[in-house]
């Protein structure tokens, strides 16, 4: 016979591991949910989710005086303060949308490393696809390890760079951007109404436009991809005024 506290702590046990199995084991049963439910396409997704999405975004966009959608958007990650700013391409410049709060990002200051890592990469990236039938609700591959992250990986002798690197809904990461359902449902939407390949993700482990990465730190490569977000970040300077 079970004595009362005993009931207590296996229920505790019980129901944290099946809250484990939820939200770190979605990668494994939410493609049996889908298998039996059936799989949703890319349009699907839009046609559901599209008109709120839309209609949550237009008011940014017209307060910047950018017409939607824009013909190009660039997202710049900022790891130490988990922000995701968003910014459209006009005849006149980048003009800032709006910044949204990453939900999780794994990892530490740094770029990744190898497969397992569970570190956020950092450098210049493209969205490689859309995945309507993500385990994390919708989500957006980056093409990560791209041809830099690739080079300096076989100088370094590291076979396993990682891959399959995501911007997706939810609160969870293992080196993905977790930005909630209703923040990727927006991205999403602008993703396929923008065109994925007119996106570009930049992810820096500070912000440079407020102290520049450092240029002198070991590997040499990490100084020159610092120096590149550097570059990059500063041409997307926020008006105060």
């Amino acid at each position: 016979m079970l004595t009362k506290n005993t009931k207590i702590i296996l229920s505790i046990i019980i129901l944290a591991s099946v809250t484990a199995i939820y939200f770190y084991g979605r990668s494994f049963w939410v493609p049996v949910y889908q298998k039996i439910t059936g799989k949703k396409t890319i349009a699907e997704v839009v046609l559901t989710y599209g008109p709120d999405a839309r209609e949550r975004l237009r008011p940014y966009f017209e307060s910047s005086g950018v017409s939607y959608p824009p013909k190009k958007v660039i997202l710049l990650g900022i790891k130490s303060t988990s922000q995701l700013e968003m910014w459209a391409e006009a005849e006149t410049g980048p003009v800032f949308v709006r910044s949204y709060t990453i939900r999780a990002l794994s990892g530490v200051s740094g770029p990744k490393l190898r497969q397992g890592d569970r570190q956020v990469p950092e450098g210049l990236y493209k969205i490689e696809g859309l995945n309507p039938n993500s385990s994390y609700h919708l989500s957006m591959k980056l093409n990560y390890p791209n041809n830099f992250d690739l080079k300096y990986a076989t100088e370094d002798g590291r076979s396993k760079p990682g891959t399959n690197i995501f911007i997706h809904g939810k609160a969870v990461s293992i080196g993905c951007l977790a930005m909630g359902d209703t923040v990727i449902e927006e991205l999403f939407v602008l993703a396929a109404d923008v065109g994925s390949t007119n996106i570009e993700v930049a992810i820096a482990p500070t912000d440079p436009r407020l102290m520049l990465l450092s240029t002198s730190i070991q590997p040499n490569w990490v100084s020159l991809l610092y120096k590149q977000l550097n570059i990059h970040f500063s041409k997307y300077k926020r008006n105060e005024n």
